[in-house]
């Protein structure tokens, strides 16, 4: 297994938000605008934080820390590993995760087989959470497989660490289009914020134990 450094000791949290729009920059994105409700309020708890537009990035496919040849993932998941929050924030597109929120959980799949310092799954010690947005259904569905596949990577994800924008079934306008429903997503992220900066201060104090044996 593969042994790398990670990020602790008694400094100022930091959390890393990865925004999964298939739209790159100065594009607007309406998963980024919810997402730093989120980020603002941790920020507000005295935690380090970075938002990262992943298509921005050459992040080749596969299932590899490095797929070399000029891959651009590598420099990402170094944020990762220095961070003790992950906020995976996509769009909903046919009911599903954006194509670029797969590819993420793709690359973080090489994290099953890297370690810390002290022989734990190099996820272990730091939460997970997600935002999801979308003029269609679907949120529950997409946030049921964001934090299935971060908990299968090793990272804890806390109760209520999400927050969603949904205008609801059929066509309609976006979440930056329209205030329905503003105040609920609002609150919800702030609350997710809490939860989230509550487990990692938590596991900070009392971290998991490398495994037996």
């Amino acid at each position: 297994m593969m042994n790398v450094a990670t990020h602790t000791g008694g400094g100022p949290m930091r959390a890393v938000a990865l925004s999964c729009t298939l739209n790159p920059t100065p594009a607007t994105s309406n998963t980024e605008a919810l997402t730093r409700v989120l980020l603002d309020a941790l920020e507000r708890q005295g935690v380090e934080t970075e938002l990262i537009r992943v298509v921005d990035h050459d992040v080749r496919p596969g299932v590899e820390s490095n797929m070399g040849d000029g891959d651009e993932w590598p420099a990402i998941r170094q944020r990762i590993v220095a961070s003790e929050i992950l906020v995976l924030a996509t769009p909903t597109w046919l009911g599903k995760p954006s194509s670029v929120a797969q590819r993420v959980l793709e690359r973080m799949d090489a994290m099953l087989g890297e370690t810390d310092g002290a022989g734990r799954p190099v996820a272990y010690n730091r939460v997970a959470g997600c935002v999801v947005t979308g003029n269609e259904d679907g949120a529950h569905h997409v946030i049921t497989e964001i934090a299935g596949g971060l908990i299968d990577i090793g990272f804890t994800v806390p109760s209520q660490s999400w927050t969603y924008w949904n205008k609801g079934p059929g066509p309609g306008p976006s979440y930056l289009e329209s205030d329905e429903g503003h105040d609920w997503s609002h609150s919800t992220a702030r609350a997710a914020a809490a939860n989230l900066l509550a487990v990692a201060r938590a596991l900070r104090q009392s971290p998991i134990a490398p495994p037996p044996g």
